[in-house]
């Protein structure tokens, strides 16, 4: 039986227990390959930013996501994508076979991701199982194609 491929897009809560909660859920049910995509945006609270100060940001959340995952038995690959997640999702998705995508956000009223309606628009562009979680909550959506 072939791995499902995951892609896991995540910034600012990659290393949260909630998406590792999920990603451990999705790694019971069967032989998974996790990709972690974490878009390079602005970090939090600064006023100014450069694009290899953003590109730093998210490559240290993904080597504490990945190091979490790691420590959990969990094997992924990480990519740092473009700062608009996305643009950095279809950067990743086009050229490769996902069968399934989680997407990790802050909660509502504070998720930027939220109010770009990320979730939706991903899964109407791509009509593929789509979970979405956050903080307190195991999975808000399970959208299947």
């Amino acid at each position: 039986m072939d791995a499902k491929q995951v892609l896991v897009v995540a910034n600012e809560t990659a290393d949260r227990w909630h998406l590792l909660s999920a990603v451990l859920r999705r790694h019971s049910e069967g032989p998974c390959a996790f990709t972690l995509l974490v878009p390079a945006g602005a970090p939090p609270a600064t006023l100014t930013w450069t694009e290899a100060g953003a590109h730093e940001y998210a490559q240290e959340r993904m080597e504490e996501a990945l190091d979490r995952m790691r420590s959990h038995g969990i094997s992924a690959r990480g990519v740092i994508g473009d700062a608009d997640p996305m643009l950095a999702i279809d950067d990743e998705v086009m050229p490769n076979r996902y069968d399934e995508i989680i997407i990790s956000t802050h909660s509502p009223g504070i998720s930027r991701w939220l109010r770009q309606d990320l979730p939706n628009r991903v899964a109407r562009k791509y009509r593929l199982h789509l979970t979405h979680v956050y903080p307190d909550v195991e999975a808000l959506t399970t959208q299947s194609a």
